[in-house]
């Protein structure tokens, strides 16, 4: 779902599975929260990653950051916002802010690069089509995820 600001957003409630034994989220459950962000996002927008990996093109993640900030409990209804911080030839990076549903309280922000690669691993620009569509992606242009 995208927001009023252009900033793609897409909610979830934390699960149980996704807590540890002090029933707060567990650190690695921030990048599938990041990697669903940026999937719907995506695919809201007419960008697929089936699509592209039918066409030969690869996305891996080259670079992650997260920088934790408030503790996700267990239950807690989630917004992760994400948005385009930039495009280039041969890469993408996403920038996201996780935030408390009930008070848009800033739980963590994170940034991850993605690199286009062809089937075999090889660096590959993106296809004019594509990078077209990538920059339609929102916030290309706007100010930082901010909270």
């Amino acid at each position: 779902m995208e927001g009023a600001s252009g900033v793609g957003t897409t909610e979830v409630r934390v699960r149980y599975a996704e807590t540890d034994q002090m029933g707060r989220a567990h650190h690695r459950h921030y990048l599938v929260w990041c990697e669903l962000g940026r999937t719907t996002l995506m695919r809201e927008r007419g960008v697929s990653y089936a699509e592209l990996e039918r066409g030969g093109l690869w996305l891996p993640v080259s670079r992650v950051e997260v920088e934790y900030r408030i503790p996700v409990e267990y239950d807690e209804l989630i917004r992760i916002h994400t948005r385009v911080e930039r495009v280039r030839s041969r890469e993408i990076v996403f920038a996201y802010r996780i935030a408390r549903a009930s008070d848009d309280a800033t739980l963590a922000r994170a940034r991850t690069a993605l690199v286009c690669t062809d089937a075999r691993g090889r660096p590959h620009r993106f296809p004019e089509a594509v990078k077209r569509q990538l920059e339609t992606l929102p916030a290309v242009a706007a100010p930082p995820v901010v909270g």
